[in-house]
């Protein structure tokens, strides 16, 4: 896949694309990128997916920080597991957004990035104040020489959108978004110093400061997960809150014991892989009961494991 963006502007010849946001690129998002790659193949034409760096709500207003699936070299690697032709990286600005549906397509779509036909969800909606139908777009693309094409809906019963992802994963379901997303959901960060409270009880934890500030973080409770430090992949257990039986306030710790790891990982980088959701979190009445249940947290966890 080659990217096109505003570092490596060219003069793209005619594509077959779709438009939209992509947020964790799930399987809905494939399917319509294989109804463009399918397209494209039959027109001889190369394929193309047209997306934003920068949601356009956070644009439109600037204090809003929306919660994503993944951010911007996520996504645009994520795309390329596609094996789409081109990935157009278009800046979303205030004046884009003023643009009616007709105006985006002749001045975006087909002046600047000479899109032959337009692969279109059957959701989806674009334009100033989003009002235009798909026979809207048809007649737009007659009008001004693009084929508009409305993809089919993704086969089965499952609905599935990135919004209903993020929120399956602010509950815990870790496996259910996972089967949506294709993939298993990540988060990143660097290690940093913490209360130093695991290794006293035997069981010493990595404090993840996560530097994907906006990304959706899973509820609260312990998971079974695969930890990635320096190109090798490590079981262990995750925890997410905050640390309620040692009155920890409102903070909110994210803290992950690798198994078979004895190394120091105080500022490394690390990537944790969710693959499924222990237990919630919850007070304990003292150390020894807390302690007692993360060694039984560490048996699921393995027995988990083993079966993967």
């Amino acid at each position: 896949m080659e990217l096109v963006d505003r570092y490596n502007k060219e003069e793209l010849q005619p594509s077959v694309a779709t438009i939209g946001f992509f947020d964790g690129v799930h399987i809905g998002h494939r399917y319509l990128i294989d109804q463009v790659k399918d397209i494209a193949r039959e027109r001889g034409l190369p394929s193309s997916v047209i997306t934003f760096p920068v949601h356009p709500r956070k644009v439109l207003h600037k204090d809003y920080q929306p919660a994503l699936l993944c951010g911007y070299e996520e996504k645009i690697e994520r795309l390329s597991s596609t094996e789409t032709d081109y990935c157009i990286c278009l800046d979303f600005t205030v004046e884009i957004s003023q643009l009616s549906a007709r105006e985006f397509m002749q001045q975006e779509l087909k002046d600047k990035l000479n899109i032959d036909t337009l692969v279109i969800g059957y959701d989806h909606r674009f334009g100033h104040n989003r009002e235009d139908s798909f026979l809207d777009y048809k007649r737009y693309g007659d009008e001004i020489g693009i084929n508009v094409i409305e993809a089919k809906e993704l086969p089965g019963d499952e609905h599935v959108s990135s919004s209903r992802i993020r929120r399956l994963l602010s509950e815990g379901y870790v496996r259910k978004a996972a089967k949506l997303l294709s993939y298993n959901y990540t988060i990143s960060g660097k290690i940093v110093e913490g209360f130093k409270v695991g290794r006293t009880i035997g069981f010493p934890t990595a404090n993840i400061e996560v530097w994907e500030k906006y990304k959706v973080i899973p509820a609260f409770g312990v998971y079974a997960v695969y930890v990635h430090v320096e190109d090798k992949r490590y079981g262990g257990m995750l925890y997410i809150g905050n640390r309620p039986t040692l009155q920890n306030g409102n903070n909110v710790s994210i803290e992950v014991n690798l198994f078979d790891f004895d190394e120091d990982l105080y500022n490394k980088d690390l990537t944790a892989e969710f693959l499924n959701f222990i237990r919630p979190d919850e007070k304990f009445t003292d150390i020894e009961t807390l302690k007692n249940q993360i060694a039984k947290d560490k048996e699921s966890v393995l027995r988990y494991l083993n079966t993967l």
